[in-house]
């Protein structure tokens, strides 16, 4: 399947470069390269074609280094170096910030660990994911939270404690300041209640708690890796040999995005390189709540000898462009800042924009309304895949009533959430009640309803009713062997209301689940492998041509793989199955890990449904875009994080300062209006505004999106701002 970064670099390398773009071909190979643009001028494109022209000069492949924010965005430079004829594209090195540091401490590493704090200096070091850094957080803090009282005042879920306090120590390994100095920070800024003073205690003794465990046992999570590598590698002459010796040419995409140790790396290592190219998107930095800075990357033009500034935009047609200026404009007002110049609208902003041609009161009409525009474009010719359909959140019932209504249509579509819990996938449900069911001996009893939505996903032809009614007559509770009885112990007047043909598929699975189990050191990847290899991807079973499905079961299985590779050894004091551990955790709703296969999976036969960050990320135009209820205030809020703060946590924030409305307002227009621009300039053609009066909830959307663009409405009609 095709790369999400196909069709747009197929797009580009059919078209001419611009002057601004040659003008980087122009370079020499000795320079060091600064630049700039917004979104849509060819940055990226010309740094593509900077990267064949130093191939093609008989520059090494492996001297080359990408250096990203995000691994996804690497994407357009292996794609077209994987087209060039004698190339591997392998061979160039790509890299974030944390493959960096994990590379350079897992090579250095008998170097440094003494130094670093380590209890096991001469013990190899045991490199944490997203998940298993929330596992053990959530074995030290969970104890505490039940016998202490810790958090008490909160009614958040854990997995959201233990999230949280993680960002904490990657912010303060990010940005470049002492972990215990996170509770301070929080509340020095904070102007409220006493009892969030509290919490910010009880998130720095969970903090320090955490960071002294991982000590204790070799383990690192991400912010470990850059706080060793930053502080014991980096300043290393060593390191920094192999480093220079290696990479002789560096170029830096999405500057923006990256985090401020990031750019302190970045400016005192382009000295030892032969050229360099750094790229930074205006009116960006959508990865703020991760640790991006858009002034810290900005200053890095100071570290270069060329300045280049893209101008001309390849993507917007000039409806576009004057819709982006007045919103612009409008947000402009809001932060009472003055404008330069009134800004003329034409009646092109109305060709562009999108509305209802019908009130569209509630929430189902207005995915009513999506649907048939999107099937109406689709119909006229419009490619699926320059479609996207975009919210500040794509909740469960959003998905599901769009998917609906777009199969009705016969529309073609795939979603992505990259912060969608493992447990709230009906796949990942299926897999693992059944395993619960196949290890009795760990005693997570599945709940009727649980195993009666496992049998119906996993056997072709059961529908919700029947799969209730075998599993009350088969399912025995508490069992200490396999609790489900063969299909003949079902009343012989009831089997033909269930079917023969699905009691023959039930007793393959129960006989299957039997005999799988007999060897009780069975991991729990290699069972789930064999579950769906063996059964229920067979025909007659549910995930039988399920390619959603089966992309969901490698992601869990690759998950609970790298879940055992960590927790190789049991606890101090402790006795566990590791496959019962990983179960507790996704019941917990522990957040998996980003796995890059979800993002490479992006089809351009389908319409996308993501939220709008995601879209942004992803970092490629498209002709059409939905935006829908935008009537919310999620299109600018903050998301309710109680144990942590972004901006009180950046780099800028000014010590001693106090967190108030008028800040929350203000971040509240400038995520706005980065956001508004950053779609925008990912657009080509058209913007379709889903609106309903009344939210989901009940209440009448009077969010500042829908003000904003009811103002750049009533000016287009005025002709002048």
């Amino acid at each position: 399947m095709a790369s999400a970064t196909l069709p747009l670099l197929a797009y580009n390398r059919n078209m001419p470069l611009t002057a601004e773009q040659q003008s980087l071909l122009d370079q020499p190979f000795t320079s060091k390269i600064f630049i700039q643009g917004k979104a849509g001028t060819g940055k990226t494109t010309a740094g593509v074609h900077r990267l064949k022209q130093l191939l093609a000069s008989g520059v090494p492949a492996h001297q080359i280094l990408v250096f990203v924010p995000q691994r996804t965005l690497a994407a357009p430079y292996l794609a077209v170096t994987g087209d060039e004829i004698g190339v591997a594209h392998s061979l160039i090195t790509t890299m974030t910030l944390g493959g960096l540091a994990r590379r350079m401490v897992d090579l250095f590493w008998p170097i440094i660990s003494r130094e670093g704090g380590f209890a096991h200096p001469n013990q190899p070091p045991h490199f944490l994911t997203l998940e298993t850094a929330q596992y053990y957080m959530a074995h030290l803090v969970r104890p505490l939270i039940e016998t202490q009282g810790l958090f008490e005042s909160l009614t958040i879920n854990r997995n959201r404690i233990y999230s949280q306090i993680l960002d904490n120590l990657n912010k303060s390994a990010i940005v470049g300041f002492p972990y215990q100095e996170i509770g301070a920070r929080l509340k020095s800024a904070w102007i409220g209640n006493i009892e969030q003073l509290n919490i910010y205690d009880d998130v720095q003794s969970s903090v320090d708690r955490f960071r002294q465990f991982c000590l204790d046992h070799n383990l690192l999570d991400f912010s470990l890796q850059v706080e060793i590598f930053r502080q014991h590698l980096w300043p290393l002459p060593l390191c920094r040999d192999y480093l220079s010796k290696t990479h002789r040419h560096i170029i830096v995409d999405n500057v923006e995005e990256d985090t401020p140790v990031s750019h302190d790396i970045l400016r005192d290592w382009l000295p030892a390189f032969d050229s360099a190219v750094l790229i930074f998107d205006e009116d960006a930095g959508y990865r703020f709540f991760l640790g991006a800075d858009v002034l810290s990357g900005a200053s890095l033009y100071q570290s270069c000898d060329t300045h280049l500034v893209f101008q001309a935009n390849l993507v917007n047609t000039p409806g576009i462009a004057q819709l982006k200026g007045g919103i612009q404009s409008v947000i402009a007002q809001l932060q009472s800042r003055p404008e330069e110049h009134t800004l003329q609208l034409s009646e092109a902003v109305r060709d562009v924009l999108v509305t209802p041609d019908r009130e569209l009161k509630y929430f189902p009409a207005m995915i009513n309304w999506t649907a048939e525009q999107v099937a109406a474009l689709i119909k006229d010719g419009v490619p699926p895949g320059e479609i996207v359909i975009l919210a500040p959140f794509m909740s469960d019932v959003l998905r599901f009533s769009l998917g609906e209504q777009l199969d009705a249509c016969g529309v073609p579509y795939q979603s992505h959430r990259p912060s969608r819990a493992l447990r709230d996938e009906p796949a990942t449900q299926t897999l693992l009640t059944l395993a619960s069911v196949a290890y009795p001996a760990w005693g997570l009893t599945p709940q009727r309803t649980n195993l009666a939505l496992a049998l119906m996903h996993s056997i072709e032809g059961l529908d919700l009713v029947r799969a209730q009614l075998l599993t009350n007559l088969v399912y025995q509770e508490k069992s200490e062997v396999l609790p489900l009885k063969p299909f003949e112990a079902v009343p012989l007047n009831l089997r033909e209301r269930i079917t023969y043909h699905v009691g023959a598929r039930y007793d393959r699975l129960r006989e299957w689940l039997g005999s799988a189990t007999e060897d009780e050191g069975e991991n729990l990847d290699f069972f789930l492998s064999r579950l769906f290899g063996e059964v229920i991807s067979q025909p007659g079973y549910g995930f039988h041509n399920d390619l959603e499905g089966a992309n969901t079961v490698a992601t869990l299985i690759e998950s609970i793989q790298k879940f055992r590779w960590t927790v190789h050894q049991h606890l101090p004091g402790e006795e566990f199955a590791i496959g019962k551990e990983y179960v507790h955790m996704v019941q917990d709703g522990v957040i998996a890990a980003q796995y890059i296969r979800s993002w490479e999976s992006r089809s351009p036969d389908a319409v996308f449904l993501a939220p709008a960050y995601t879209f942004l990320i992803s970092n490629q135009p498209v002709d059409y875009q939905f935006w829908l209820d935008i009537g919310s205030p999620s299109w600018y809020q903050r998301l309710d994080q109680p144990l942590t703060h972004p901006y009180v946590l950046s780099r800028h924030w000014q010590d001693g300062h106090l967190w108030d409305a008028e800040d929350e307002l203000a971040a509240a227009h400038e995520t706005l209006g980065r956001l508004t621009i950053g779609l925008l300039n990912r657009c080509r053609k058209k913007v379709y505004i889903g609106m309903n009066a009344v939210d989901i909830r009940g209440y009448e959307n009077r969010g500042l999106l829908i003000r904003i663009i009811n103002d750049v409405w009533r000016r287009s009609l005025k002709g002048t701002s």
